[in-house]
């Protein structure tokens, strides 16, 4: 590949959230596209860098790779991780659905103050191009079998108004200040370096495990558009090298069109490890009944038809791929490959 064929060379790309799951996909995309990274991870007393960890050597000691330690709701710090940049990816966020029920204002401060402060600081440094990440949690329980950019907004929980408020935030500096911005709305994204929180890991470690005679989990009955992370990090990607006035304010989906309910998939991922135990609910798993989404599906025509984007790894390969990654990776070695001096 020439020079010439790899847009993003030696161009500086910033990501906040870049510790995070999809967040250090990302990460390793962009460094695969020849770009110089800015990675803005949570700042933390231990020097964690999160899942960055998980980054091949030669990608993570990358001279391209430039790991800074912040805070979205830091202005300043913000105003310095955008100097110069070509690329600013926004995928800080608190994202824990149950913790946002505890600690509301919480989700106010990082999900719509940082949201913010990052639309200000592009602004001021006059970016090329901004890719704003939102949730389909902003979409709630879905009116039509699929779900397209039009869909009504619904805040079923804390953390889905936030991204709302934030979702909003980028539009406003869109219409008013011309600010060449994207919303990326990511459906259900799973793979390697998923948090234990979320329900693919939850299950496959406890199928996987001698110790778990059972499979605990929340309710079985709500369907979900799975998408395996490395299309999501490549739907960013394809997002930010469209031509600008295709894009700039526009608000795509990244799903499948396929939905599956939390039943079934714990069936596929029995059936991709050879195991059959028994299915236990626990109703502290489970979300408040006016709070649970029921269905979300994406139609995600929007981006295919202007990006040329579709998801390409099937759910089953997802799976496999993942659970080979979580046998490689035994939960007290993640614990213990987080830091970085």
């Amino acid at each position: 590949m020439t020079k010439a064929d790899q847009p993003l060379q030696n161009r500086l790309c910033v990501v906040t959230g870049a510790g995070g799951f999809i967040g250090s996909h990302l990460v390793e995309a962009l460094l695969d596209r020849g770009a110089r990274v800015r990675a803005l991870v949570h700042y933390n007393a231990l020097g964690a860098i999160g899942n960055l960890a998980f980054l091949p050597s030669e990608r993570l000691d990358s001279k391209r790779l430039e790991i800074v330690w912040g805070d979205v709701c830091d202005a300043r710090c913000v105003r310095d991780l955008v100097r110069g940049a070509s690329r600013v990816f926004h995928l800080a966020a608190l994202i824990g659905i149950p913790y946002s029920y505890v600690a509301p204002e919480s989700y106010v401060q990082v999900n719509v103050r940082g949201t913010l402060n990052v639309l200000e600081a592009c602004r001021d440094a006059g970016v090329e191009r901004l890719l704003h990440t939102s949730t389909s949690e902003t979409y709630g329980s879905a009116r039509a079998p699929s779900i397209d950019e039009r869909h009504p907004l619904q805040a079923q929980s804390p953390y889905a108004a936030s991204k709302i408020a934030a979702d909003k935030l980028a539009e406003s500096y869109i219409l008013s200040f011309d600010l060449p911005a994207t919303t990326v709305r990511p459906f259900n994204t799973f793979g390697p370096r998923q948090s234990m929180r979320a329900v693919i890991p939850t299950v496959m470690v406890q199928a996987m495990s001698d110790r778990c005679e059972e499979i605990r989990v929340g309710a079985l009955d709500p369907i979900r558009d799975l998408t395996y992370v490395e299309d999501t990090a490549r739907g960013f990607c394809e997002i930010a090298l469209a031509p600008l006035e295709k894009v700039r304010g526009r608000l795509y989906n990244l799903g499948t069109g396929v939905g599956v309910s939390v039943a079934k998939l714990i069936h596929k991922i029995q059936k991709v490890l050879g195991t059959d135990k028994p299915v236990v609910v626990e109703e502290n798993r489970v979300r408040p009944a006016l709070s649970e989404v029921r269905q979300l599906v994406s139609n995600a025509a929007r981006v295919k038809e202007e990006v040329g984007w579709t998801a390409s790894t099937s759910l089953e390969d997802g799976l496999l791929h993942t659970a080979e990654w979580l046998r490689e990776h035994p939960l007290d070695e993640r614990a213990e490959n987080r830091y970085r001096i």
